[in-house]
């Protein structure tokens, strides 16, 4: 071999690896969303709309660098195991569970797929990860809240509405979230002076039922916690709430938006910002279990004065003082 051969040869083969590694840089990466609300729920649409923005904020494009398969639980956990199984058989680099009913069916669905998952109460409790630190294994992600705040719901409750004396706590049974925000609520029911209540719900007309055998008694109120059950059926429980008379307090903002008394809980949509964040981190390499799981860095309490109204309710001004939000 003459040595001009000899040397374009070797010049070729040095250049091998770097056009291997941009070949694999110019690769289409695949993240998986599994959504527990419906896809005309207006909320959810935000909060994707948030985690498709951090994604792009960090270098990922839709249809440029990225590929993003979505599919929505609707609050069905048949769904919810039905979708789990087709997004792992998909084999992304990712995926994103948004909510507590889906992180489970996912985990059961692969063992190695990264996954970050959001609005997740208890992630150590639930045996989701093993430690808020250090999670281990291939789950991390952003808890919504500590139990010890579903006590607040209920202290708030009495001081928006003084004459309640016992509250039914709405719950999915089919969360560890459920029994443990019961628990917080339960705590510190004695101390004010209201008796508490659990009611499962699973769907419509279940909820219908117990809010119209609760009501009957005087002086009754309402608590609904945190799950893609309660979200899915936000309007109905509303509707039902002004129709008994019953003055409700509810864990996320949408809900006293769209009607609802009272109102405390974290910004969900940033918690999606921030969760693309965590998928970045993935694709380019870190390991979900050590990535430690967070808390929401924002809580927001809204009120509905028109609905204070309806219910006859003057809302004292230290409440209304602390509040981020106020409709009249």
């Amino acid at each position: 071999m003459r040595r001009r051969e000899f040397i374009m040869l070797l010049g070729g083969a040095a250049a091998w690896p770097l056009v291997a590694h941009a070949q694999q840089s110019a690769k289409t990466r695949r993240i998986g969303v599994l959504m527990s609300v419906a896809p005309d729920d207006p909320e959810g649409q935000a909060n994707i709309a948030a985690f498709l923005q951090g994604l792009a904020q960090s270098g990922w494009n839709v249809g440029q660098n990225v590929r993003v398969d979505t599919r929505w639980a609707a609050g069905n956990a048949e769904y919810g195991r039905k979708y789990a199984t087709e997004l792992a058989s998909l084999t992304p680099d990712a995926v994103l569970a948004s909510g507590g009913s889906v992180l489970p069916p996912l985990i059961q669905a692969t063992h190695s797929v990264p996954i970050v998952f959001t609005i997740v109460a208890d992630p150590v409790a639930g045996g989701f990860v093993d430690s808020l630190a250090r999670p281990g294994g291939n789950v991390t992600g952003f808890t919504n809240f500590e139990y010890s705040l579903s006590g607040k719901w209920l202290e708030l409750l009495k001081e928006i509405a003084p004459a309640v004396t016992r509250a039914a706590v709405f719950r999915d049974p089919a969360l560890t979230a459920g029994t443990g925000q019961f628990g917080a609520i339960q705590s510190v029911a004695a101390a004010i002076g209201v008796e508490v209540t659990p009611i499962n719900v699973r769907d419509a007309s279940e909820i219908e039922r117990a809010i119209a055998a609760f009501s009957r008694t005087p002086n009754s109120g309402l608590i609904v916690t945190g799950s893609a059950l309660t979200s899915v059926h936000r309007n109905l429980i509303i509707t039902l709430a002004a129709q008994h008379k019953l003055p409700a307090f509810y864990p996320l903002l949408y809900f006293a938006a769209e009607g609802g008394l009272i109102s405390y809980g974290p910004d969900l949509v940033d918690q999606h910002r921030r969760a693309a964040g965590y998928i970045d981190r993935i694709l380019r390499g870190e390991k979900p279990g050590e990535l430690p799981v967070q808390a929401p860095t924002k809580y927001q309490m809204l009120i509905n004065l028109k609905t204070a109204k309806a219910l006859g309710l003057n809302v004292p001004p230290t409440v209304l003082a602390r509040a981020d939000e106020v409709i009249e």
